[in-house]
């Protein structure tokens, strides 16, 4: 009897330890493959842009609150920025060497974007590396590496040549001198 009890308690403890891993690989990744697909789909999976044109989370764009007022933010609810140093449909970025690292290029996979509550004519163009960089009215969008958080807008009014782009596609210029 006390070979089946210990057979049986084993059972029981190998059991529950393979229901715990069942249980704990199973739970964060669909918690992180929810948040992923609710958050970043869109940016790195053509399927999801062209399925999701409607839903603001599979969106590449969509626009969001800021202190600078309506504002165009990425699937992640980063700000986006335009740089005034570009010139519009010209098709390439005046932002090159080390300007990309304090400015990176805010990136699609499709090259079909969808957006949420953009009304500006959203569109890409080529990276030197071949990338699909987004733009908004024939202007390049981008990000702020300072930028920490969802909501973050420390690029507005940088140089006074980077800005903040309202959902029509104008540029947003922060009253007393930007930055936030």
């Amino acid at each position: 009897m006390t070979k089946h009890f210990g057979a049986a308690l084993a059972a029981v403890a190998i059991t529950g330890v393979l229901s715990g891993c069942a249980g704990g690989a199973s739970t964060p990744p669909t918690a992180s493959s929810t948040a992923a697909s609710s958050v970043a789909t869109a940016p790195a999976s053509t399927p999801a842009s062209a399925a999701g044109t409607t839903a603001g989370t599979t969106a590449d764009l969509k626009t969001a609150a800021t202190k600078a007022g309506q504002a165009v933010v990425d699937a992640k609810g980063m700000s986006v920025y335009v740089f005034t140093k570009d010139t519009k449909d010209s098709g390439t970025s005046a932002c090159t060497g080390s300007c990309i690292a304090s400015w990176p290029p805010v990136l699609s996979s499709s090259g079909t974007p969808a957006a949420d509550g953009v009304t500006g004519k959203i569109g890409t163009i080529a990276t030197p590396d071949g990338k699909k960089q987004l733009t908004i009215n024939g202007m390049p969008v981008y990000h702020f590496a300072k930028d920490r958080a969802p909501g973050d807008t420390t690029g507005e009014g940088v140089g006074g040549v980077w800005f903040l782009i309202s959902p029509s596609g104008e540029t947003i210029t922060a009253a007393a001198g930007g930055g936030y």
